[in-house]
């Protein structure tokens, strides 16, 4: 069964908002097309406290895309994004909503960020997601969404070892592109084994 899983098309990762991905938001027609030809729609949205360990306020002396070491490992500090129920932790508002069955909240435990939609940091705190998909005899996730070298990227390696067929519609995800990010990014997705596809081949 066909699923389109959208990660992260949030205010705030577009731009105008504290995490823009640039041209985050030139991806959400191109949604909204692909929106029509799948049956299961399932949405993920960054929601942070307002003093998430993630963002660099809550760190004294550092600065937004700094990096820190903590338990899980190397952890980048962001600009404080997605807080529960801001406006920049919204969904797009052009993104139509009305297909959407699930919405997969991440990032909300105080102490661990959350780029996966199917773990946290840790690689061990589950979302819910993998439960929620065999349930439903889900077998292939068409991945869109920001931003391709975080949190698409980590959602399409923990699916695939989680058992699922996982796509990324690549004319669908915009990246940001922290020193080498993106290109890094595609590699560690097609030798893990994504099916790279487009928008025009599924349309």
């Amino acid at each position: 069964m066909k699923t389109l899983l959208i990660v992260d098309l949030q205010n705030d990762f577009c731009p105008g908002g504290t995490l823009a991905v640039p041209e985050g938001d030139e991806i959400v027609p191109t949604i909204n097309k692909l929106i029509n030809v799948f049956d299961i729609v399932i949405q993920t949205q960054d929601w942070h406290p307002a003093d998430h360990s993630s963002f660099a306020s809550s760190h004294e002396g550092k600065d937004p895309y700094d990096t820190i070491a903590i338990d899980y490992g190397e952890q980048v500090l962001w600009p404080d994004h997605c807080v529960q129920g801001s406006m920049g932790a919204e969904f797009h508002p052009d993104l139509n909503p009305l297909k959407t069955q699930v919405i997969i909240r991440k990032g909300f435990r105080k102490a661990i960020d959350s780029y996966s939609t199917f773990f946290e940091n840790d690689q061990k705190t589950s979302t819910g997601l993998t439960g929620y998909l065999k349930e439903r005899g889900i077998t292939d996730l068409y991945t869109v969404g920001l931003a391709t070298d975080f949190c698409v990227k980590w959602s399409v390696l923990d699916g695939i070892d989680e058992g699922f067929n996982m796509y990324i519609v690549e004319d669908a995800v915009k990246g940001i592109d922290l020193n080498g990010s993106l290109e890094l990014a595609w590699k560690e997705m097609k030798e893990k084994g994504v099916n790279v596809t487009s928008s025009q081949k599924l349309l």
